[in-house]
């Protein structure tokens, strides 16, 4: 799996499946264009970028851009949680999530769009298992999830032929996603979590396909996943 010459952009790629993913792509002989939110120290570009500030998104792909060499895929990673009941979250921390993980993903991506077509790029959206079955004290981030996927199924219909477009279904990793959480919403058993390198490998599989082929929809998780099916 060979990605040389290729520049990526990967969204909350300083920590977590992110990080795994820019790793992952420079192995494979990309070039991975890290945004977050703060700047990451590293061998990697890096780019200060809030994902909810739709204005922050197009300077930060007008910046890469004009740094030349194109753009050929980006990695929607960037996602965040706040669980909780529906009555017991601020509405502003549900919305929150929305925007992090359904506008966020939509605007980077919109963003990024001609300079994918001009390559014949490829987009990962990141899903999760969640975006298939809701789970009590998820509400805002099941919502966020359901609306990727028909996010990317949509967008797939709109750029056959001219943009590559996966969406990733992964279960749960072990990262820190799930730090500081109440123990009703924290894994009881982390050794049924999956280390995000493993899942990243799967993205470099969708980066680096033929021309003509695409894996539309790829579902990764331990073998002791419990949110699936």
């Amino acid at each position: 799996m060979n990605l040389e010459n290729s520049r990526i952009v990967v969204t909350g790629g300083g920590s977590g499946l992110g990080a795994a993913c820019t790793e992952a792509i420079a192995e494979a002989g990309g070039e991975p264009i890290v945004f977050d939110l703060a700047p990451v120290a590293g061998s990697h570009r890096s780019v200060s970028v809030d994902v909810t500030d739709r204005q922050s998104v197009e300077s930060a792909v007008a910046e890469v851009a004009e740094a030349g060499g194109g753009i050929d895929g980006v990695v929607t990673a960037a996602g965040i949680d706040i669980p909780g009941d529906l009555d017991e979250v601020d509405p502003d921390q549900w919305e929150k999530v929305i925007g992090v993980n359904l506008l966020g993903t939509v605007s980077t991506v919109r963003a990024l769009l001609p300079h994918l077509e001009a390559n014949r790029g490829r987009v990962v959206t990141v899903c999760s298992t969640l975006g298939l079955r809701g789970a009590g004290g998820a509400t805002a981030y099941a919502a966020s999830k359901f609306g990727v996927r028909g996010f990317s199924q949509a967008l797939a219909a709109e750029m056959v032929g001219r943009v590559g477009v996966t969406n990733l279904i992964p279960g749960g990793m072990n990262t820190n996603f799930f730090e500081g959480r109440d123990e009703r919403f924290a894994p009881g058993d982390r050794s049924r979590l999956n280390d995000p390198r493993d899942v990243a490998r799967t993205v470099v599989f969708a980066l680096t396909q033929p021309p003509r082929v695409e894996i539309r929809e790829v579902l990764v998780a331990h073998e002791g996943e419990d949110s699936w099916p």
